[in-house]
């Protein structure tokens, strides 16, 4: 009986880590193709020269701005690429490549990670101003800091430089194919390691823990376990999840709105800032300036007047 009991459970983790990857890959593989025709149209280049007179703003040099559009219509790994590219010799100091990085942080793969926001129910103009408004806003604040206070002068020491990927569709689309089917490994493994926690009962640890956050963000506790997953992996892993959980009626379409938000701002803070301190940036700014301004963001979002919440929020099951 206990061995047919863990047969059923387990066909059933196999079944939920299925629907949630079918429902991520409808989402994303449109948007990596539409993604891949952007590049070859040039469409990097003509927003790198759109971005270009806000970098001055910001205390950097204008050739930035094409590093930004990479990692916008791209991925951040792809701004570096092109940082190096267009970089050469510059000499950039760790406050520079500190409001940089928070750029790249906070907008990357808007394309992908916004088709993903969308269906878990952010629409796409919240999602460009919160991330794009965001980015700027914080780097003009750290810039700010940094020139005023005459913080973070000294020259940036580069850890590491990223080597290119491999140029042709066929290298594309196969480097595309390995990483979306490594997407159902890592969500059946989250989705077991959720069900061990319930288990062991240490998923209401967790929720308490979080509660005291939760509560100043003003998202439920129904959402604790996706904003983790999101905040330490990546926002598709969050969503992908909390998409099932809106689906099944676990979650209110409230708080999945204020927990994407919330990831748009602050997700993947253990690659992504990894991949960002390398370069030299300062940790301060690019992961807990980034944390607390996130905080700050949603906490208002929840509070806003009704008249101004999207009006999903009015078909919320709460």
């Amino acid at each position: 009986m206990y061995a047919r009991r863990c047969a059923g459970a387990g066909w059933k983790l196999l079944r939920d880590a299925l629907f949630v990857y079918v429902s991520l890959l409808k989402v994303m593989v449109p948007a990596l193709l539409v993604v891949k025709g952007l590049e070859w149209l040039g469409a990097i280049d003509w927003l790198g020269e759109m971005l270009s007179p806000l970098m001055n703003w910001l205390g950097l040099p204008d050739a930035m701005g094409l590093v930004w559009a990479a990692a916008l219509l791209t991925n951040i790994f792809t701004g570096l690429v092109v940082f190096f590219e267009v970089a050469g010799d510059m000499s950039l100091s760790v406050a520079q490549v500190t409001v940089l990085g928070v750029l790249m942080l906070v907008g990357h793969s808007l394309p992908v990670e916004g088709a993903v926001a969308k269906r878990a129910g952010v629409p796409w103009w919240v999602t460009v101003a919160l991330r794009l408004g965001g980015a700027l806003v914080l780097g003009g604040i750290l810039h700010w800091v940094y020139s005023t206070g005459g913080l973070l002068q000294e020259t940036a020491e580069i850890a590491w430089r990223p080597t290119a990927a491999p140029e042709g569709v066929l290298a594309w689309g196969v480097a595309q194919l390995r990483t979306l089917s490594l997407i159902y490994l890592i969500i059946l493994g989250l989705m077991v390691l959720l069900a061990v926690l319930r288990h062991l009962g240490l998923e209401r640890l967790i929720h308490f823990a979080l509660t005291p956050l939760l509560r100043v963000l003003g998202i439920g506790r129904s959402a604790a376990n996706t904003t983790v997953i999101g905040f330490t992996l990546g926002l598709s892993y969050g969503a992908g999840l909390l998409i099932r959980d809106v689906d099944t009626g676990v979650m209110s379409r409230r708080d999945s709105f204020l927990a994407i938000c919330f990831l748009g701002l602050c997700h993947s803070v253990i690659e992504d800032t990894l991949l960002i301190l390398l370069l030299g940036a300062d940790l301060t700014g690019v992961l807990w300036a980034r944390l607390l301004f996130a905080c700050l963001v949603i906490a208002v979002l929840s509070r806003w007047p009704d008249g101004w919440r999207p009006a999903r929020w009015g078909r919320a099951r709460v």
